[in-house]
This record gives structure tokens, C-alpha cells and sequence, in this order.
């Protein structure tokens, strides 16, 4: 039996879950290696496992289908690692598609480097995205790296990523169901590890294509998630009431919204494609000033139902 298990979180995407499971069958040079593909149903109305019942007879693995009813990024993370005991754990999104080559680059980084997790690269895809949006939001939903499979000082997020169970992910629920809505599940987790001496590898060929859904092909919702990821650095300082290095995040935070928000205002007036960068800039360092709770923008869990039920209306 294999000694990996790849979870798979989904909500409400039937075309692009179908694509990611179609991918993980295509996967090379792991077949003695995977156990089971867990995919954890988000919805409450399990709409996912009618179609995940109908790729079963084609699934070169154990194709398992949970249901976690709870709306809620961590909360389906946390369902999927119940479903199984593989040591090794691999996530990828729902709206990604792995290259045939995808795990095994991950597990052959993970053998170089005895990274704890080990990330590799995204290739971003928004073709319902705006023209002059495009290039910004494909680099947006996108993740570059080294250029070489090696160990890397910072993590990068969940989705394309291989985790050692024991240190990486300990306990039963090692994501913090606290962060269901807003998101930033594995920052927390990520610092904890890094807290503990953990090691992060980056594996260059593991490569994965991420399609942004129409409803998040816009420049509203990019910003509002760079406002978050400017969030994470002052959020995890204050978990762990390192206050001076609190402060010195809004500091770098202020400056970033005053040099960059000019910048973004210049670059408006003459309609400069360019200005989507530098919106982008001003939001993070925004972020690192309203850290605080209320500010938090909600991304997922109910608030993501909420949206798809609108965009059906």
C-alpha cells in the first residue's frame, strides 16, 4: 500500500473538480506510492459526490469521498486527514491541475532536501478575466519560486504542497477552525512549524495550473485577498504577542501604502495597465496596519456559499 494520501478540499465546482481528479489519474511515476485520493465535499449539500461516484471506475487509486458539511477551508482540511493514516499528505485545490509529473518531483524534493513540507510552482489561468486584468491576475492566482528544487527559508501556501504528517501536521487537527471564513489556515500552521524547527523545500518541477473562477477573475476580489496576505505577517506576530515585531510590520506597512498608493494614483490617471500591480502593493501594506479582528475579509466557508448561490440567481 502507498504512503500517500492526496486531499483534494472542493465547494460547489463541479467541472473544475472533475479536471483536478482527471489530472491526479494522469500522475506518473508514483503508482506504488499513492493510497488513497481523499476529496472533501465542503458543501452541505454533498453536490460533489455524484460526480466523484462517477470517476470511481476510472480512479487508478482508491478514490475516497468525505463529506464535511461545516463550510470551511480548515474544517475540510481537518476531514480529509481524518479519512486517512498515510504518513505523507499532498493537497491540491479543487480549481488546480496537476502536471503529470506533479508528485513525484514533490516526493523526490522531499527525499533531497528532508523538508518537513515541501511547495513547488503555479501557473495562474483567468481567461474570463478582463484584458488589461489578465496579465496581473494570472500572476496573482500564480506562485513562482527557485528555479531549483532546494530547501527555501519561507512557506508558501497549501494548495501544490507535500507535508510530512508527523511534524508538519500533528495532532488531529492540526488546521485552526478559527480561520473557516477569512482563511490563512496554513500561515498559522506554517509558523508553528517554523517555530518548532521545521524545514520548508521548494520542488521546481512539481508544477500545477490554477483556473481563477469568473467570480474571482475580478480586481475587487484580488484585492481584497492581497489585503489579507498583507494582514498575515502583523496577525502572526500578534499570536505569538511579539509586539515590537507588530509595530514594526505597520510601520513597513504605512510606508508601503504611502509609496505604493501615490504610485497607484499616478498610474490611474494616465490608465496605465500597470496600476493592478501597484493596487495590489498599497492593499498588503494596508493589511499590515488593520491587522485587527473585524478587519479580516471573508473568503470562504459560508460567505463562499453565500457568493455561489448569487452568481446562480
Amino acid at each position: 500500500m502507498g504512503d500517500v494520501a492526496i486531499i483534494v478540499p472542493t465547494l460547489r465546482r463541479r467541472e473544475s473538480l472533475e479536471r483536478a481528479l482527471r489530472s491526479l489519474f494522469a500522475l506518473t511515476g508514483v503508482a506504488d506510492r499513492v493510497s488513497e485520493i481523499v476529496v472533501v465535499d465542503n458543501d452541505p449539500a454533498g453536490s460533489a459526490e455524484a460526480g466523484v461516484n462517477a470517476l470511481r471506475s476510472v480512479a487508478p487509486w482508491p478514490l475516497v469521498y468525505v463529506h464535511a458539511p461545516r463550510p470551511g477551508v480548515a474544517t475540510a482540511r481537518n476531514t480529509g486527514l481524518a479519512a486517512t493514516r498515510a504518513p505523507l499528505i499532498a493537497f491540491l485545490d479543487d480549481d488546480e491541475a496537476a502536471s503529470p509529473g506533479w508528485l513525484a518531483a514533490l516526493l523526490k524534493a522531499q527525499d533531497a532536501t528532508g523538508a518537513d513540507a515541501v511547495f513547488g510552482p503555479i501557473t495562474g489561468r483567468a481567461p474570463e478575466a478582463e484584458t488589461w486584468l489578465k496579465p496581473y491576475l494570472e500572476r496573482f492566482f500564480g506562485r513562482a519560486g527557485p528555479e531549483t528544487t532546494r530547501l527555501i527559508e519561507a512557506p508558501y501556501g497549501c494548495g501544490n504542497s507535500l507535508m510530512v504528517r508527523a511534524t508538519a501536521l500533528p495532532g488531529p487537527a492540526p488546521f485552526d477552525a478559527a480561520t473557516d471564513q477569512a482563511g490563512g489556515e496554513d500561515d498559522a500552521l506554517f509558523a508553528a512549524l517554523n517555530a518548532r524547527g521545521g524545514r520548508f523545500g521548494w520542488a521546481a518541477d512539481a508544477r500545477v495550473e490554477e483556473f481563477a473562477p469568473p467570480h474571482r477573475a475580478t480586481l475587487r476580489y484580488a484585492l481584497a485577498r492581497a489585503f489579507a496576505y498583507g494582514q498575515g505577517p502583523s496577525q502572526t506576530a500578534a499570536a505569538a504577542r511579539d509586539w515590537p515585531a507588530v509595530l514594526r510590520w505597520m510601520v513597513i506597512g504605512a510606508g508601503q501604502a504611502v509609496v505604493w498608493g501615490a504610485g497607484a494614483a499616478a498610474l490611474t490617471l494616465i490608465r496605465s495597465p500597470k496600476r493592478a500591480e501597484l493596487y495590489d502593493r498599497t492593499a498588503r501594506g494596508v493589511g499590515k496596519l488593520l491587522w485587527m479582528k473585524g478587519f479580516e475579509p471573508h473568503f470562504y466557508g459560508a460567505r463562499e456559499v453565500e457568493r455561489l448561490d448569487a452568481a446562480r440567481a
